[in-house]
């Protein structure tokens, strides 16, 4: 691949030849004949085209994390304005438009099954020569050995199916870049921001809900939002990933939550002396439940605590490394309300894991307890 410089493609100047400017009408056959394999015909074309001229060249921001720049060649509204007009009022454009019924490229019907019907020799050999000599000495040699009925079935199914396909006049409309300004058949919106995105997604579905409320169902406005379903993709596989991580936190959970319950009962078998004493002075079991309540509350603070604090320095280097790779920063937050409410869920878990152990303590036996080596 050749390769440029910016001030080599800046200021390059290139020819606009336009999909109807390849056809010459032949008044004795009414055929638009290409003409592209005319060397003569197609050097001329180039030279009396419009000149156009690189004036610009589009690069991403170097500073920006993301671009949409693919390479694209950019056009201003003006000179689209100019191609479209410029086809639309063209010769070959006004034959087809003013027929729809007969394709101007080979002066023929686009039903071709009624048409083939009652063709004769003498249409076929009249067309015959509206081609090139090449192509009429192949036609002479393929319908030398066959009979006519044959010639006019193979004759007819080339016409029919010219360029690959069978011809319609949407394709030919196609094929000369023929387009109506007023029934265009995409817009392409660009918001500022999500909530203008947002804005523009609510007032279409307004309207297509007022339209379908109305019995037009045709009138309703079919439209994509590519951010929107790229959002969607990213969101769906967050949740995926929240959701893994959720579960194996709803484990550890568990998991810590028996722990802790664990170490509150063995607190209590080996503090069973300590807590006859406390009944022998008139403790009630209220009291007793509520020491070890308080105990595990203090621990479940404790460890909320902690959690919070390593989360918020592990943040520092996870947002350096995201701001190294992506240029986003602080991408990684943990809110303080957030924070909040995890400690209180920390604590509560506590609280219920302890308050089996707790329980089991106030009932103890104050003669037993005090016994108890």
């Amino acid at each position: 691949h050749a390769s440029f410089s910016y001030d080599e493609v800046l200021n390059k100047t290139f020819k606009l030849v336009l999909n109807t400017d390849y056809y010459v009408y032949n008044k004795e056959t009414g055929i638009w004949k290409d003409m592209r394999d005319d060397q003569s015909f197609m050097k001329k074309l180039v030279n009396d085209s419009l000149d156009l001229k690189i004036v610009g060249i589009l690069r991403p921001n170097p500073e920006a994390s993301a671009a949409s720049i693919h390479g694209e060649v950019g056009y201003t509204s003006s000179l689209t304005e100019y191609i479209i007009n410029k086809i639309n009022n063209s010769d070959i454009t006004k034959a087809q438009l003013a027929d729809k019924e007969t394709n101007v490229f080979t002066n023929m019907p686009f039903d071709m099954n009624g048409y083939m019907k009652n063709i004769t020799m003498k249409e076929i050999n009249d067309f015959v020569k509206t081609l090139s000599e090449e192509e009429q000495q192949q036609f002479k040699m393929l319908s030398s050995t066959m009979t006519e009925e044959e010639i006019i079935s193979i004759f007819g199914e080339q016409i029919r199916t010219a360029g690959g396909k069978e011809a319609t006049y949407e394709d030919n409309i196609a094929q000369l870049g023929i387009v109506n300004l007023d029934q265009p058949s995409t817009i392409n919106l660009y918001p500022i921001n999500f909530e203008a995105k947002d804005a523009i997604a609510k007032i279409i579905e307004d309207y297509n809900t007022t339209q379908k409320d109305a019995g037009h169902e045709e009138m309703t406005i079919n439209y994509t939002d590519f951010v929107g379903l790229m959002m969607s993709s990213i969101t769906t596989i967050i949740d995926m990933i929240s959701y893994v991580l959720i579960g194996f936190v709803a484990i550890s959970l568990v998991v810590s939550s028996i722990m802790i319950g664990i170490i509150t009962y063995i607190s209590v078998l080996e503090r069973t002396k300590e807590i006859g004493i406390l009944r022998s002075i008139g403790a009630s079991k209220r009291n007793i439940s509520s020491i070890f309540n308080a105990e595990t509350l203090i621990i479940g603070f404790t460890s909320g605590m902690l959690g919070i604090i390593i989360s918020l320095l592990l943040l520092i280097p996870i947002n350096a490394i995201i701001a190294s790779l992506s240029g986003i920063s602080k991408i990684a937050v943990l809110p303080w309300g957030y924070a909040i409410v995890l400690v209180v869920i920390s604590m509560i878990l506590t609280l219920i894991a302890g308050l089996i152990p707790s329980k089991k303590a106030a009932k103890k036996d104050p003669v037993t307890a005090l016994r108890t080596e």
